[in-house]
């Protein structure tokens, strides 16, 4: 489609449009505080599928749905959609979208978005993971054409944000950001979507302010229900200088709450605590497809290949006592991938390895370490490093010997991604709500998992494998669900993870904040409001 105009006019038209804008009469100035403990890694919409950068950056981009407080899938971007035949989703997109730039919202860029979001420096492939072409049908009709029916298609693009062909092109970023070599890119540090909130100002790692986009489409027809104008992302990486920044009055709402400091916010009268289980499971992850540990005092052998040792870390861990002490009631202790929130998730999959330190020790034994070992262990900073001591404590008493280093939350990020630990912790939560996306980014073989891998570990059987293409193909939700069980149980068999507990991460803001706690750990500025 040549209807592109030139990066210099496309500036103007936003900027005409704003000036057009701000004639009319403005709502009145509302500001929203929030302080949270990691910054986004980067504001390219596609490079590393984390948390943090998610929650920055779909303030300012949107995918074709979204996913409401109610945690169901509405209109974004497309204003309906239908599966035409079992491989073809058929998306109707909302006519009159301008990008902050000034450039139309066309199929192109839907396109250009989605195959983006393939490329192998992308970290959202899992989104597009069974995507085998998009077609723009006329200019507000694309066809996204799946290798097998995926009735999850709908869910997983509330996560691919749409860029705008024109701009990525000018700006020489057709690519996602190669995020795990660490590289630079024109959309690491510069944003144009079609959200409700503009970047105005940046200072990584410590504060983004964004303001309200003035020609986003949802202004008009009542979308938000928010009233926020401004929104301050803060990041504050002590908790102690986070509790007190909201105690103070410095902030308004705080994302990631210590869990040591629950009660005593509950106790102040001007503040609210919300909380709720989330959508998020804390696991172990092993290296198991290195003959030898690099880091370990283990020489010639890996001791993770040996499922007895595997067993042994799971023997090994009090997750009673780790609930009641280290997260202090703010945690679930599981035996399953994912939590009863997810499609696929089953009480029989959800059995815990019972808590045996005797029989850690002797499996130890016979597996040829009656005396342990030392292995190198990795995990980051937030909102479970605690828990990462306490499991590094569980393991030393058996025998295992973990050399815990606590990183940065992007250098972690960027090491799993390079899959370098030997043995590591991390969450993970599912934003589509379905079994496929843990089964295909964690749990799959890594030419399975491709670029959208998080397999860091190597596990790899198979016969897991061999089940995915049975649960891709089967349309009946009821024996899909059922094999989704059968491929769970498999792993769990194999420990090829170790899961510990799903995490209850707690919110606290200011009395005349509105805003809905959420099981994905998400919110969306346009529906909160301050008063």
């Amino acid at each position: 489609m040549a209807r592109r105009v030139a990066w210099g006019l496309a500036m103007a038209a936003g900027l005409l449009a704003a000036g057009s804008a701000a004639a009319q009469p403005q709502p009145e100035r509302r500001v929203l505080r929030m302080a949270t403990s990691v910054d986004a890694a980067t504001l390219d919409p596609h490079a590393t599928n984390a948390l943090f950068t998610f929650l920055v950056v779909h303030q300012v981009y949107e995918g074709l749905t979204w996913r409401g407080d109610d945690l169901k899938v509405h209109p974004g971007l497309a204003t309906r959609w239908e599966q035409v035949e079992p491989t073809r989703w058929r998306f109707h997109l909302r006519d009159g979208v301008r990008f902050a730039g000034g450039e139309a919202f066309e199929s192109d860029d839907v396109v250009f978005s989605l195959q983006r979001a393939l490329a192998p420096t992308s970290n959202y492939g899992i989104f597009v993971d069974t995507v085998a072409a998009v077609e723009a049908r006329d200019r507000l009709t694309v066809d996204v054409v799946t290798r097998v029916p995926d009735p999850v298609i709908p869910d997983k693009m509330t996560r691919v944000m749409i860029m705008d062909r024109g701009w990525s092109e000018a700006n020489r970023a057709t690519l996602p950001q190669n995020f795990a070599q660490r590289e630079e890119t024109f959309t690491v540090r510069n944003a144009n979507g079609t959200g409700p909130f503009v970047i105005r100002t940046r200072e990584a790692e410590s504060r983004t302010v964004m303001v309200r986009n003035p020609t986003w489409w949802g202004n008009a027809n009542g979308t938000a229900r928010g009233n926020v104008t401004e929104y301050h992302h803060v990041t504050l990486t002590s908790d102690a200088t986070r509790v007190a920044a909201l105690l103070s009055g410095e902030v308004d709402f705080v994302h990631v709450v210590p869990l040591q400091d629950v009660a005593r916010i509950q106790r102040d009268a001007r503040l609210r605590v919300l909380e709720g289980q989330e959508n998020r499971t804390v696991w172990i992850g092993l290296r198991q497809d290195v003959e030898e540990l690099a880091g370990s005092d283990v020489r010639g052998r890996n001791p993770f290949k040996d499922l007895r040792v595997r067993q042994a870390i799971a023997h090994a861990m009090d997750l009673d006592a780790l609930r009641r002490a280290t997260l202090r009631g703010q945690g679930v202790p599981t035996g399953s991938m994912w939590t009863e929130f997810v499609n696929g998730w089953s009480r029989e999959t959800d059995r815990r390895t019972p808590y045996d330190p005797a029989r850690a020790r002797a499996l130890l034994a016979e597996a040829g370490y009656p005396n342990g070992f030392a292995v190198p262990m990795d995990c980051p900073v937030g909102t479970y490093d605690e828990a990462c001591q306490a499991v590094a404590a569980m393991l030393a008493r058996v025998g295992i010997r973990a050399q815990l280093t606590i990183h940065p939350n992007a250098v972690f990020s960027q090491r799993v991604r390079r899959q370098e630990p030997m043995m590591y912790m991390l969450s993970w939560g599912v934003p589509t709500f379905d079994a496929s996306y843990t089964l295909r980014a964690v749990m799959a073989s890594r030419s399975v998992g491709g670029a959208a891998t998080w397999n860091a570990g190597g596990y790899s059987n198979p016969a897991f494998d061999a089940m995915l293409p049975r649960i891709d193909e089967e349309q009946d939700a009821d024996r899909r669900r059922a094999l989704i069980r059968e491929a769970h149980a498999m792993h769990n068999a194999d420990l090829g993870h170790v899961p510990l507990y799903h995490m209850m991460i707690p919110w606290a803001h200011r009395a005349g904040v509105q805003v809905q706690h959420r099981a994905d750990n998400q919110f969306q500025v346009r529906e909160i409001r301050v008063d």
